[in-house]
């Protein structure tokens, strides 16, 4: 709690700068300027620069390939079932005050984002608080899910008497652990729900002490323990598609890109299987990350924008998109992980994610590494696509050096 109401103070203290001090780039331009104009050092700028440039990801730009050497594919059931495409080399972006002041490879490029979107699909969910369709996220999930009806053009022409005991639709939250779980364990982390998602069951997500033994496991209570697991994050995309009754990225679109003037060219996708009949459309539910394919494709010019406004805490030239609460509970972390807050907000209380940012600076992280620095002290977002993520550290100690 007092974090909590640290950090609401600071962010009461930074709204008393006024927004017409404060540049909001309009869609499709973003205001460049030589750094020594804002006082930055050039000379260390460019070793920020050059360092970004030289280290890149030495990961195969195959996204497919990457994915079968890693460890994700090597999991039980581990094989993509979403959009893949070969990523682009090393590039990112340097907004200091608002102004560009660096950039390096070609930050228009689209190309997947992997867990970012995570950050993505939270923002849809306290736009769904904001809008009264959740009343509170403390709330238990599973008296506002309806029964799904997954949509399969197969299942039309098979024998109907050979499936006469299988049911139709299917509840998400329908065993006496799964009802326990709020929202607030599905933003976090912490739900440790149970069952099968689209092929995917939860066990088979990163099953580091074996699948015999993660399946024989005790549930935790939800709220408990953290655990990254992509299944739970697509149930929390699910379950936000049932309360909002429409496409999340038609609502994302709506309520933030385009007044945020983001290009047209992001997309956010789900599975080949993830479709389901609601108010007689077939729509897909996307994913929270591209762990198997889909998730959300945009540039980094985007990526950007989209950092701007969580520097700006969800204020985008005078409009609050993002209400200011859900920005202070998204970077408030729980016992179960003191550096995590909502998905995907990386914390940096410790000091462990940027040994030489503040405390008060957070990331959006996905695999890769993608990386949105975030930065309110010193008025900064780092965007880095493709840089080994043991090196992210050293790229923003560079460029805050430059600061000084």
């Amino acid at each position: 709690m007092k974090i909590f109401i640290n950090t609401l103070l600071a962010f009461l203290f930074l709204s008393q700068t006024t927004v017409a001090q404060q540049y909001f780039p309009p869609k499709g331009d973003w205001k460049k300027v030589k750094p020594s104009e804002l006082g930055i050092n050039e000379s260390k700028l460019n070793e920020a620069l050059e360092f970004a440039k030289t280290h890149e990801s030495n990961e195969n730009p195959n996204l497919k390939i990457a994915h079968y050497e890693s460890a994700f594919g090597r999991e039980p059931f581990g094989y993509p079932v979403g959009p893949m495409k070969i990523r682009g080399s090393a590039a990112g972006l340097i907004i200091y005050k608002g102004m560009v002041v660096g950039e390096w490879g070609d930050p228009s490029r689209v190309d997947l984002t992997f867990s970012v979107a995570k950050s993505f699909l939270s923002t849809t969910a306290g736009l769904a608080v904001e809008a009264g369709l959740i009343k509170d996220e403390m709330d238990l999930v599973y008296p506002y899910m309806a029964p799904i009806y997954p949509y399969d053009p197969v299942k039309a022409m098979m024998n109907k008497s050979d499936h006469l005991f299988e049911e139709d639709v299917f509840e998400l939250f329908d065993t006496e652990h799964n009802r326990q779980i709020r929202w607030d364990d599905l933003l976090r982390q912490t739900s440790d729900w149970e069952g099968t998602l689209w092929g995917k069951p939860d066990w088979g997500d990163r099953p580091s002490e074996g699948v015999k033994e993660k399946r024989a496991r005790p549930q935790n209570a939800p709220g408990s323990v953290y655990e990254y697991n992509d299944t739970r994050v697509n149930v929390l995309a699910l379950a936000l598609l049932n309360v909002w009754r429409k496409p999340l990225p038609q609502v994302l679109k709506s309520e933030i890109m385009d007044p945020i003037g983001a290009s047209d060219t992001w997309r956010w996708t789900g599975y080949e299987n993830s479709f389901v009949i609601l108010d007689g459309q077939i729509i897909q539910s996307v994913s929270g990350g591209s762990h198997w394919g889909g998730g959300m494709m945009l540039s980094a010019w985007d990526q950007a924008r989209f950092g701007y406004l969580t520097l700006r805490n969800g204020n985008w030239n005078g409009k609050q998109l993002i209400p200011e609460n859900w920005i202070a509970k998204s970077r408030t972390p729980t016992p179960a992980n003191p550096g995590y807050g909502f998905m995907n907000y990386f914390l940096n209380e410790d000091q462990k994610q940027v040994p030489d940012a503040p405390k008060s600076a957070f990331l959006h992280i996905g695999a890769g590494t993608n990386m949105i620095y975030v930065d309110q002290e010193n008025d900064l977002v780092i965007v880095a696509r493709w840089i080994p993520n043991s090196d992210k550290a050293e790229l923003v100690r560079l460029v805050l050096e430059s600061l000084k």
